[in-house]
């Protein structure tokens, strides 16, 4: 699962890849968001279960510069994210030979640090 957080005014990617989806997962890719951004955060998530366990909504108590909103598939947020996956997967994933998920992960980690050498926003 590669989890990213897009900064919409530069195109700078956080990114986070684990092998589960799960709260636990969920709740590292904050706190890193969390360490990483001074300022308030904005979060657009898909309504899937892990975003609302328990354990997130405490953390997010605690954390009260942290706003999620919860969209529909249909949302326009949704090109955004799309565009940003699409150059992942067209210059990164379908260009590399993948003999293992962790040469896959390397790889995927490579290009978002390179794409964060030269951010470009998706306006």
């Amino acid at each position: 699962m590669c989890q990213m957080a897009l900064e919409t005014i530069s195109g700078t990617v956080i990114s986070a890849l684990h092998r589960r989806h799960r709260a636990i997962e969920f709740k590292k890719f904050l706190e890193r968001i969390d360490s990483e951004v001074p300022s308030e955060v904005h979060l657009v998530l898909d309504n899937y279960g892990t975003h609302k366990t328990p354990a997130i909504r405490r953390w997010l108590a605690r954390h009260p510069r942290f706003q999620l909103h919860f969209t529909s598939a249909g949302s326009s947020w949704l090109n955004l994210v799309e565009r940003s996956i699409s150059e992942l997967t067209t210059k990164s994933v379908k260009r590399g030979t993948h003999r293992s998920v962790s040469e896959l992960e390397r790889d995927i980690s490579s290009w978002i640090a390179t794409w964060n050498e030269n951010p470009r926003p998706h306006l």
